[in-house]
């Protein structure tokens, strides 16, 4: 079987998206948050797997444990909670997993499962055009030194991605890119995603907004 996990915070305001106020208030940066994590939370539903987890930081909501296992994420810094989720996932299935944020709200069931690892290869990671990266997979968790693979690679900055590459290759495993996709951290990523699924709802909840702020917003 396959594992899929999301890594998200509740969306609360002032604590999710803040690189979006201004132009956005943070109730209405919260509310792009919660859109982008209800997005990304139904594609993870719609794909098949054996195991969904929900790694949260934060309170979570009743409807969340309709598909999705829900864990409190661990303390500390992100390339710790990675470890930590990628090593619940492994207690609960030694095959491929897949680790996505809540920043994309672009990802679909198809390209999700077309992002696990194959049994051609040790690892999947997909960049963001950012320099970061959205998506990262391993195919049998359990036969790697998740610490050794995550813990101190720099997480946040224009290299993240890069130094998350070397960092597995360095360890001898067979990696393969997946898609490079824009993840939603400034307005003019939010305006990018929402114009290329405008119908979702972080496509919709964007527009709205936008509209009521009168004003061009991600130009």
């Amino acid at each position: 079987m396959s594992t899929l996990i999301v890594i998200a915070k509740t969306p609360v305001p002032g604590r999710v998206k803040t690189r979006l106020t201004p132009p956005f208030s943070p109730r209405e940066a919260a509310l792009l948050a919660a859109a982008a994590l209800e997005d990304t939370l139904h594609a993870v539903a719609e794909t098949e797997a054996g195991h969904r987890l929900l790694v949260l930081d934060g309170e979570p909501r009743a409807s969340w444990s309709r598909s999705f296992t829900v864990v409190p994420q661990v303390q500390g810094p992100l390339d710790r909670r990675l470890a930590a989720a990628f090593e619940a996932a492994a207690l609960r299935d030694p095959g491929p997993v897949l680790l996505v944020g809540m920043d994309t709200p672009q990802i679909s069931p198809e390209l999700l499962t077309a992002c696990l690892p194959a049994d051609s290869e040790d690892a999947t990671l997909g960049m963001a055009d950012d320099g970061g990266f959205w998506c990262l997979g391993f195919r049998s968790p359990r036969r790697h030194d998740l610490k050794g693979l995550l813990y101190d690679v720099p997480m946040s900055t224009d290299h993240t991605g890069a130094d998350q590459l070397w960092r597995l290759q360095e360890a001898g495993l067979r990696v393969r890119s997946a898609p490079t996709l824009r993840d939603v951290d400034l307005a003019q990523d939010a305006a990018h995603v929402a114009d290329l699924v405008p119908d979702s709802r972080f496509g919709t909840r964007f527009h709205v907004l936008r509209r009521r702020l009168g004003a061009p917003v991600g130009s």
